[in-house]
């Protein structure tokens, strides 16, 4: 599938509640890159852990994309329709040796590695090697090696990151029997054939850890772009844990408008005067990658 298109891209939210600035500003960078470069853009809703899960967000997010002049390429794709392949996906995993049960807690783990990374605890690989005694399996994770991944992003710049430090031997299916998000999102990337990832910030630390994946599943590894988040006031990313409050349904071409402003584009005044249709084709002419800002 890969080998079909030059760049497909995806912007994949999560129904947990309503879009807001922050999800615009990263449906705008993806769907604009991928316009840009004559791509493709899917969209895919990541509906596979129900306890977060708002009734009615995931219709919501679609009407909401609908009314923002979004045009993805073929069907909505959810993540809850793939379940069973990404779960298959982990027991090939463990079968070929890559992956293991593990019966650690989280207080088993911060008892032995109390410091804390973007991942969590750093994992001290205790279950490696078989389940420790009077352990039974919790959780699947994946085997890791203490080596440097070249990360070449398109917005950061070229980087390393070594799992060793940021995670350890990571989980790929959590207690509660679900994938973890790592091994959800690169299943699902393969599976669709995502050359482009164009994401934000905050998913930044958790790059060499699915490359890793990409890997041991033999696919090849798509190129990454990570923005700069938005903000409170207070510093504290926009989400809705941090109650950010959802786009409005009026403003639209104001609030595609700041999205690009916020990604370094620099639209002129007289687009935001304009319709939903001018502001798109402006941006799908003159997006720039290179103008968004590396910053954190």
């Amino acid at each position: 599938m890969r080998s079909e298109v030059k760049y497909r891209g995806r912007f994949a939210p999560s129904p947990t509640g309503e879009l807001h600035f922050g999800s615009m500003i990263a449906a705008v960078a993806s769907y604009s890159d991928a316009r840009k470069n004559g791509g493709e853009w899917l969209l895919r809703i990541e509906d596979i852990d129900p306890q977060r899960e708002q009734p009615g967000a995931k219709e919501s997010i679609v009407k909401t994309l609908e009314r923002y002049g979004f045009e993805w390429d073929g069907s909505v794709q959810y993540q809850s329709s793939v379940l069973e392949h990404i779960n298959y996906v982990i027991d090939d995993l463990k079968n070929k040796g890559f992956a293991y049960d593990c019966g650690c807690s989280r207080k088993d783990i911060s008892a032995i590695s109390p410091a804390r990374t973007e991942a969590g605890f750093i994992y001290p690989g205790t279950c490696r090697n078989g389940l420790a005694q009077g352990k039974s399996a919790r959780s699947v994770r994946l085997k890791t090696e203490a080596q440097d991944y070249l990360i070449n992003d398109l917005i950061q710049k070229q980087t390393t990151q070594n799992i060793a430090e940021i995670s350890g031997d990571y989980i790929i299916r959590r207690v509660d029997g679900l994938p973890a998000y790592n091994i959800a999102v690169v299943a699902d990337d393969i599976d669709s054939g995502i050359t482009h990832v164009v994401r934000g910030y905050d998913l930044f630390f958790c790059t060499a850890m699915q490359i890793r994946l990409y890997e041991l599943l033999g696919s090849e590894i798509p190129l990454f772009a990570h923005f700069p988040l938005a903000t409170h006031e207070n510093g504290d990313k926009l989400s809705k844990q941090t109650h950010a409050p959802p786009v409005s349904l009026d403003n639209i071409v104001e609030t595609i408008y700041n999205s690009l402003i916020f990604l370094g584009q620099n639209p002129p005044e007289e687009v935001k005067r304009g319709s939903v249709a001018e502001i798109w084709q402006w941006a799908f002419e003159y997006w720039d990658i290179s103008k968004v800002s590396a910053e954190k």
